[in-house]
């Protein structure tokens, strides 16, 4: 419940749909929307687990596709409602990425895991919530996993915001490896790429792309922000043309695994 409680607060006050919409922080939603669109083919269904507000799911549900969104957070749900349009072929339903029992096993071509690795902080909840996406999704469909990353916020929360000279977070940090906890109160789950490599050991997946699905955005959002719509398309290019580097892809506040279930 500690979790629940903790989340409830968070997006009680916190306005994920604005985050996702201005300029700075669309970088992140425009890179997802790309490698997801890769995947897509007519008549495909997609379920969305944490879907929040339900940004990627109506966007999706727009072009054309059936979408089953599961969301934790009741002000989300309403949001989401709120903001469905006539003729989308979206649902939402309060629940859980830790039992997704209410869907059968291989229903869906595409499942999106944007947000419930964000918020869980034991390695067994992070595998059942792995888990549960792998089994609803059908043999040879895509799954898109999303996480938080340990080193932009070691540069972020510990050094710009002088988080790590306060002394109130030392228990959370190992100044030996920079490794970063968190419980709860903390909200964010953080990731570096071998610990997602330790989790998808545990499943008979293939690995297609590991993006950084917003870079160094996050340190120059003021001027991404101010960018005309021709220097932002020429960023966009020039994000996707680094975002899978493996000598740049650890250079971002967010990251994307996207796999094939074998």
């Amino acid at each position: 419940m500690e979790r629940i409680e903790a989340l409830t607060t968070y997006y009680t006050t916190h306005d994920e749909d604005s985050r996702l919409a201005s300029r700075h922080g669309s970088v992140e939603f425009l890179t997802t929307v790309h490698y997801v669109e890769k995947y897509l083919r007519p008549g495909m269904r997609i379920l969305e687990i944490g879907a929040g507000s339900g940004r990627y799911s109506h966007y999706l549900a727009q072009k054309g596709y059936t979408v089953d969104a599961v969301e934790l957070m009741d002000r989300n749900i309403d949001v989401f409602r709120t903001n469905t349009l006539p003729g989308e072929k979206v649902t939402v339903t309060r629940g859980d990425a830790l039992d997704l029992s209410a869907f059968d096993t291989e229903k869906f071509d595409v499942t999106l895991l944007l947000g419930p690795m964000y918020h869980l902080y034991t390695e067994q909840d992070k595998l059942s919530a792995l888990g549960e996406a792998i089994r609803v999704t059908r043999t040879g469909g895509t799954v898109f996993a999303a996480y938080c990353n340990n080193d932009l916020t070691a540069y972020h929360f510990g050094f710009l915001r002088g988080g790590f000279a306060s002394g109130e977070f030392n228990s959370l940090i190992d100044f030996e490896s920079f490794k970063l906890s968190s419980t709860p109160k903390e909200i964010f789950s953080l990731y570096r790429k071998e610990d997602v490599d330790g989790l998808m050991a545990n499943f008979p997946t293939t690995r297609l792309h590991y993006v950084g699905t917003d870079m160094l955005t996050r340190f120059i959002s003021d001027a991404v922000d101010k960018m005309d719509a021709k220097t932002f398309e020429l960023y966009m290019k020039y994000h996707l043309c680094i975002c899978e580097r493996p000598d740049m892809v650890g250079a971002t506040s967010h990251m994307l695994d996207v796999f094939r279930k074998d």
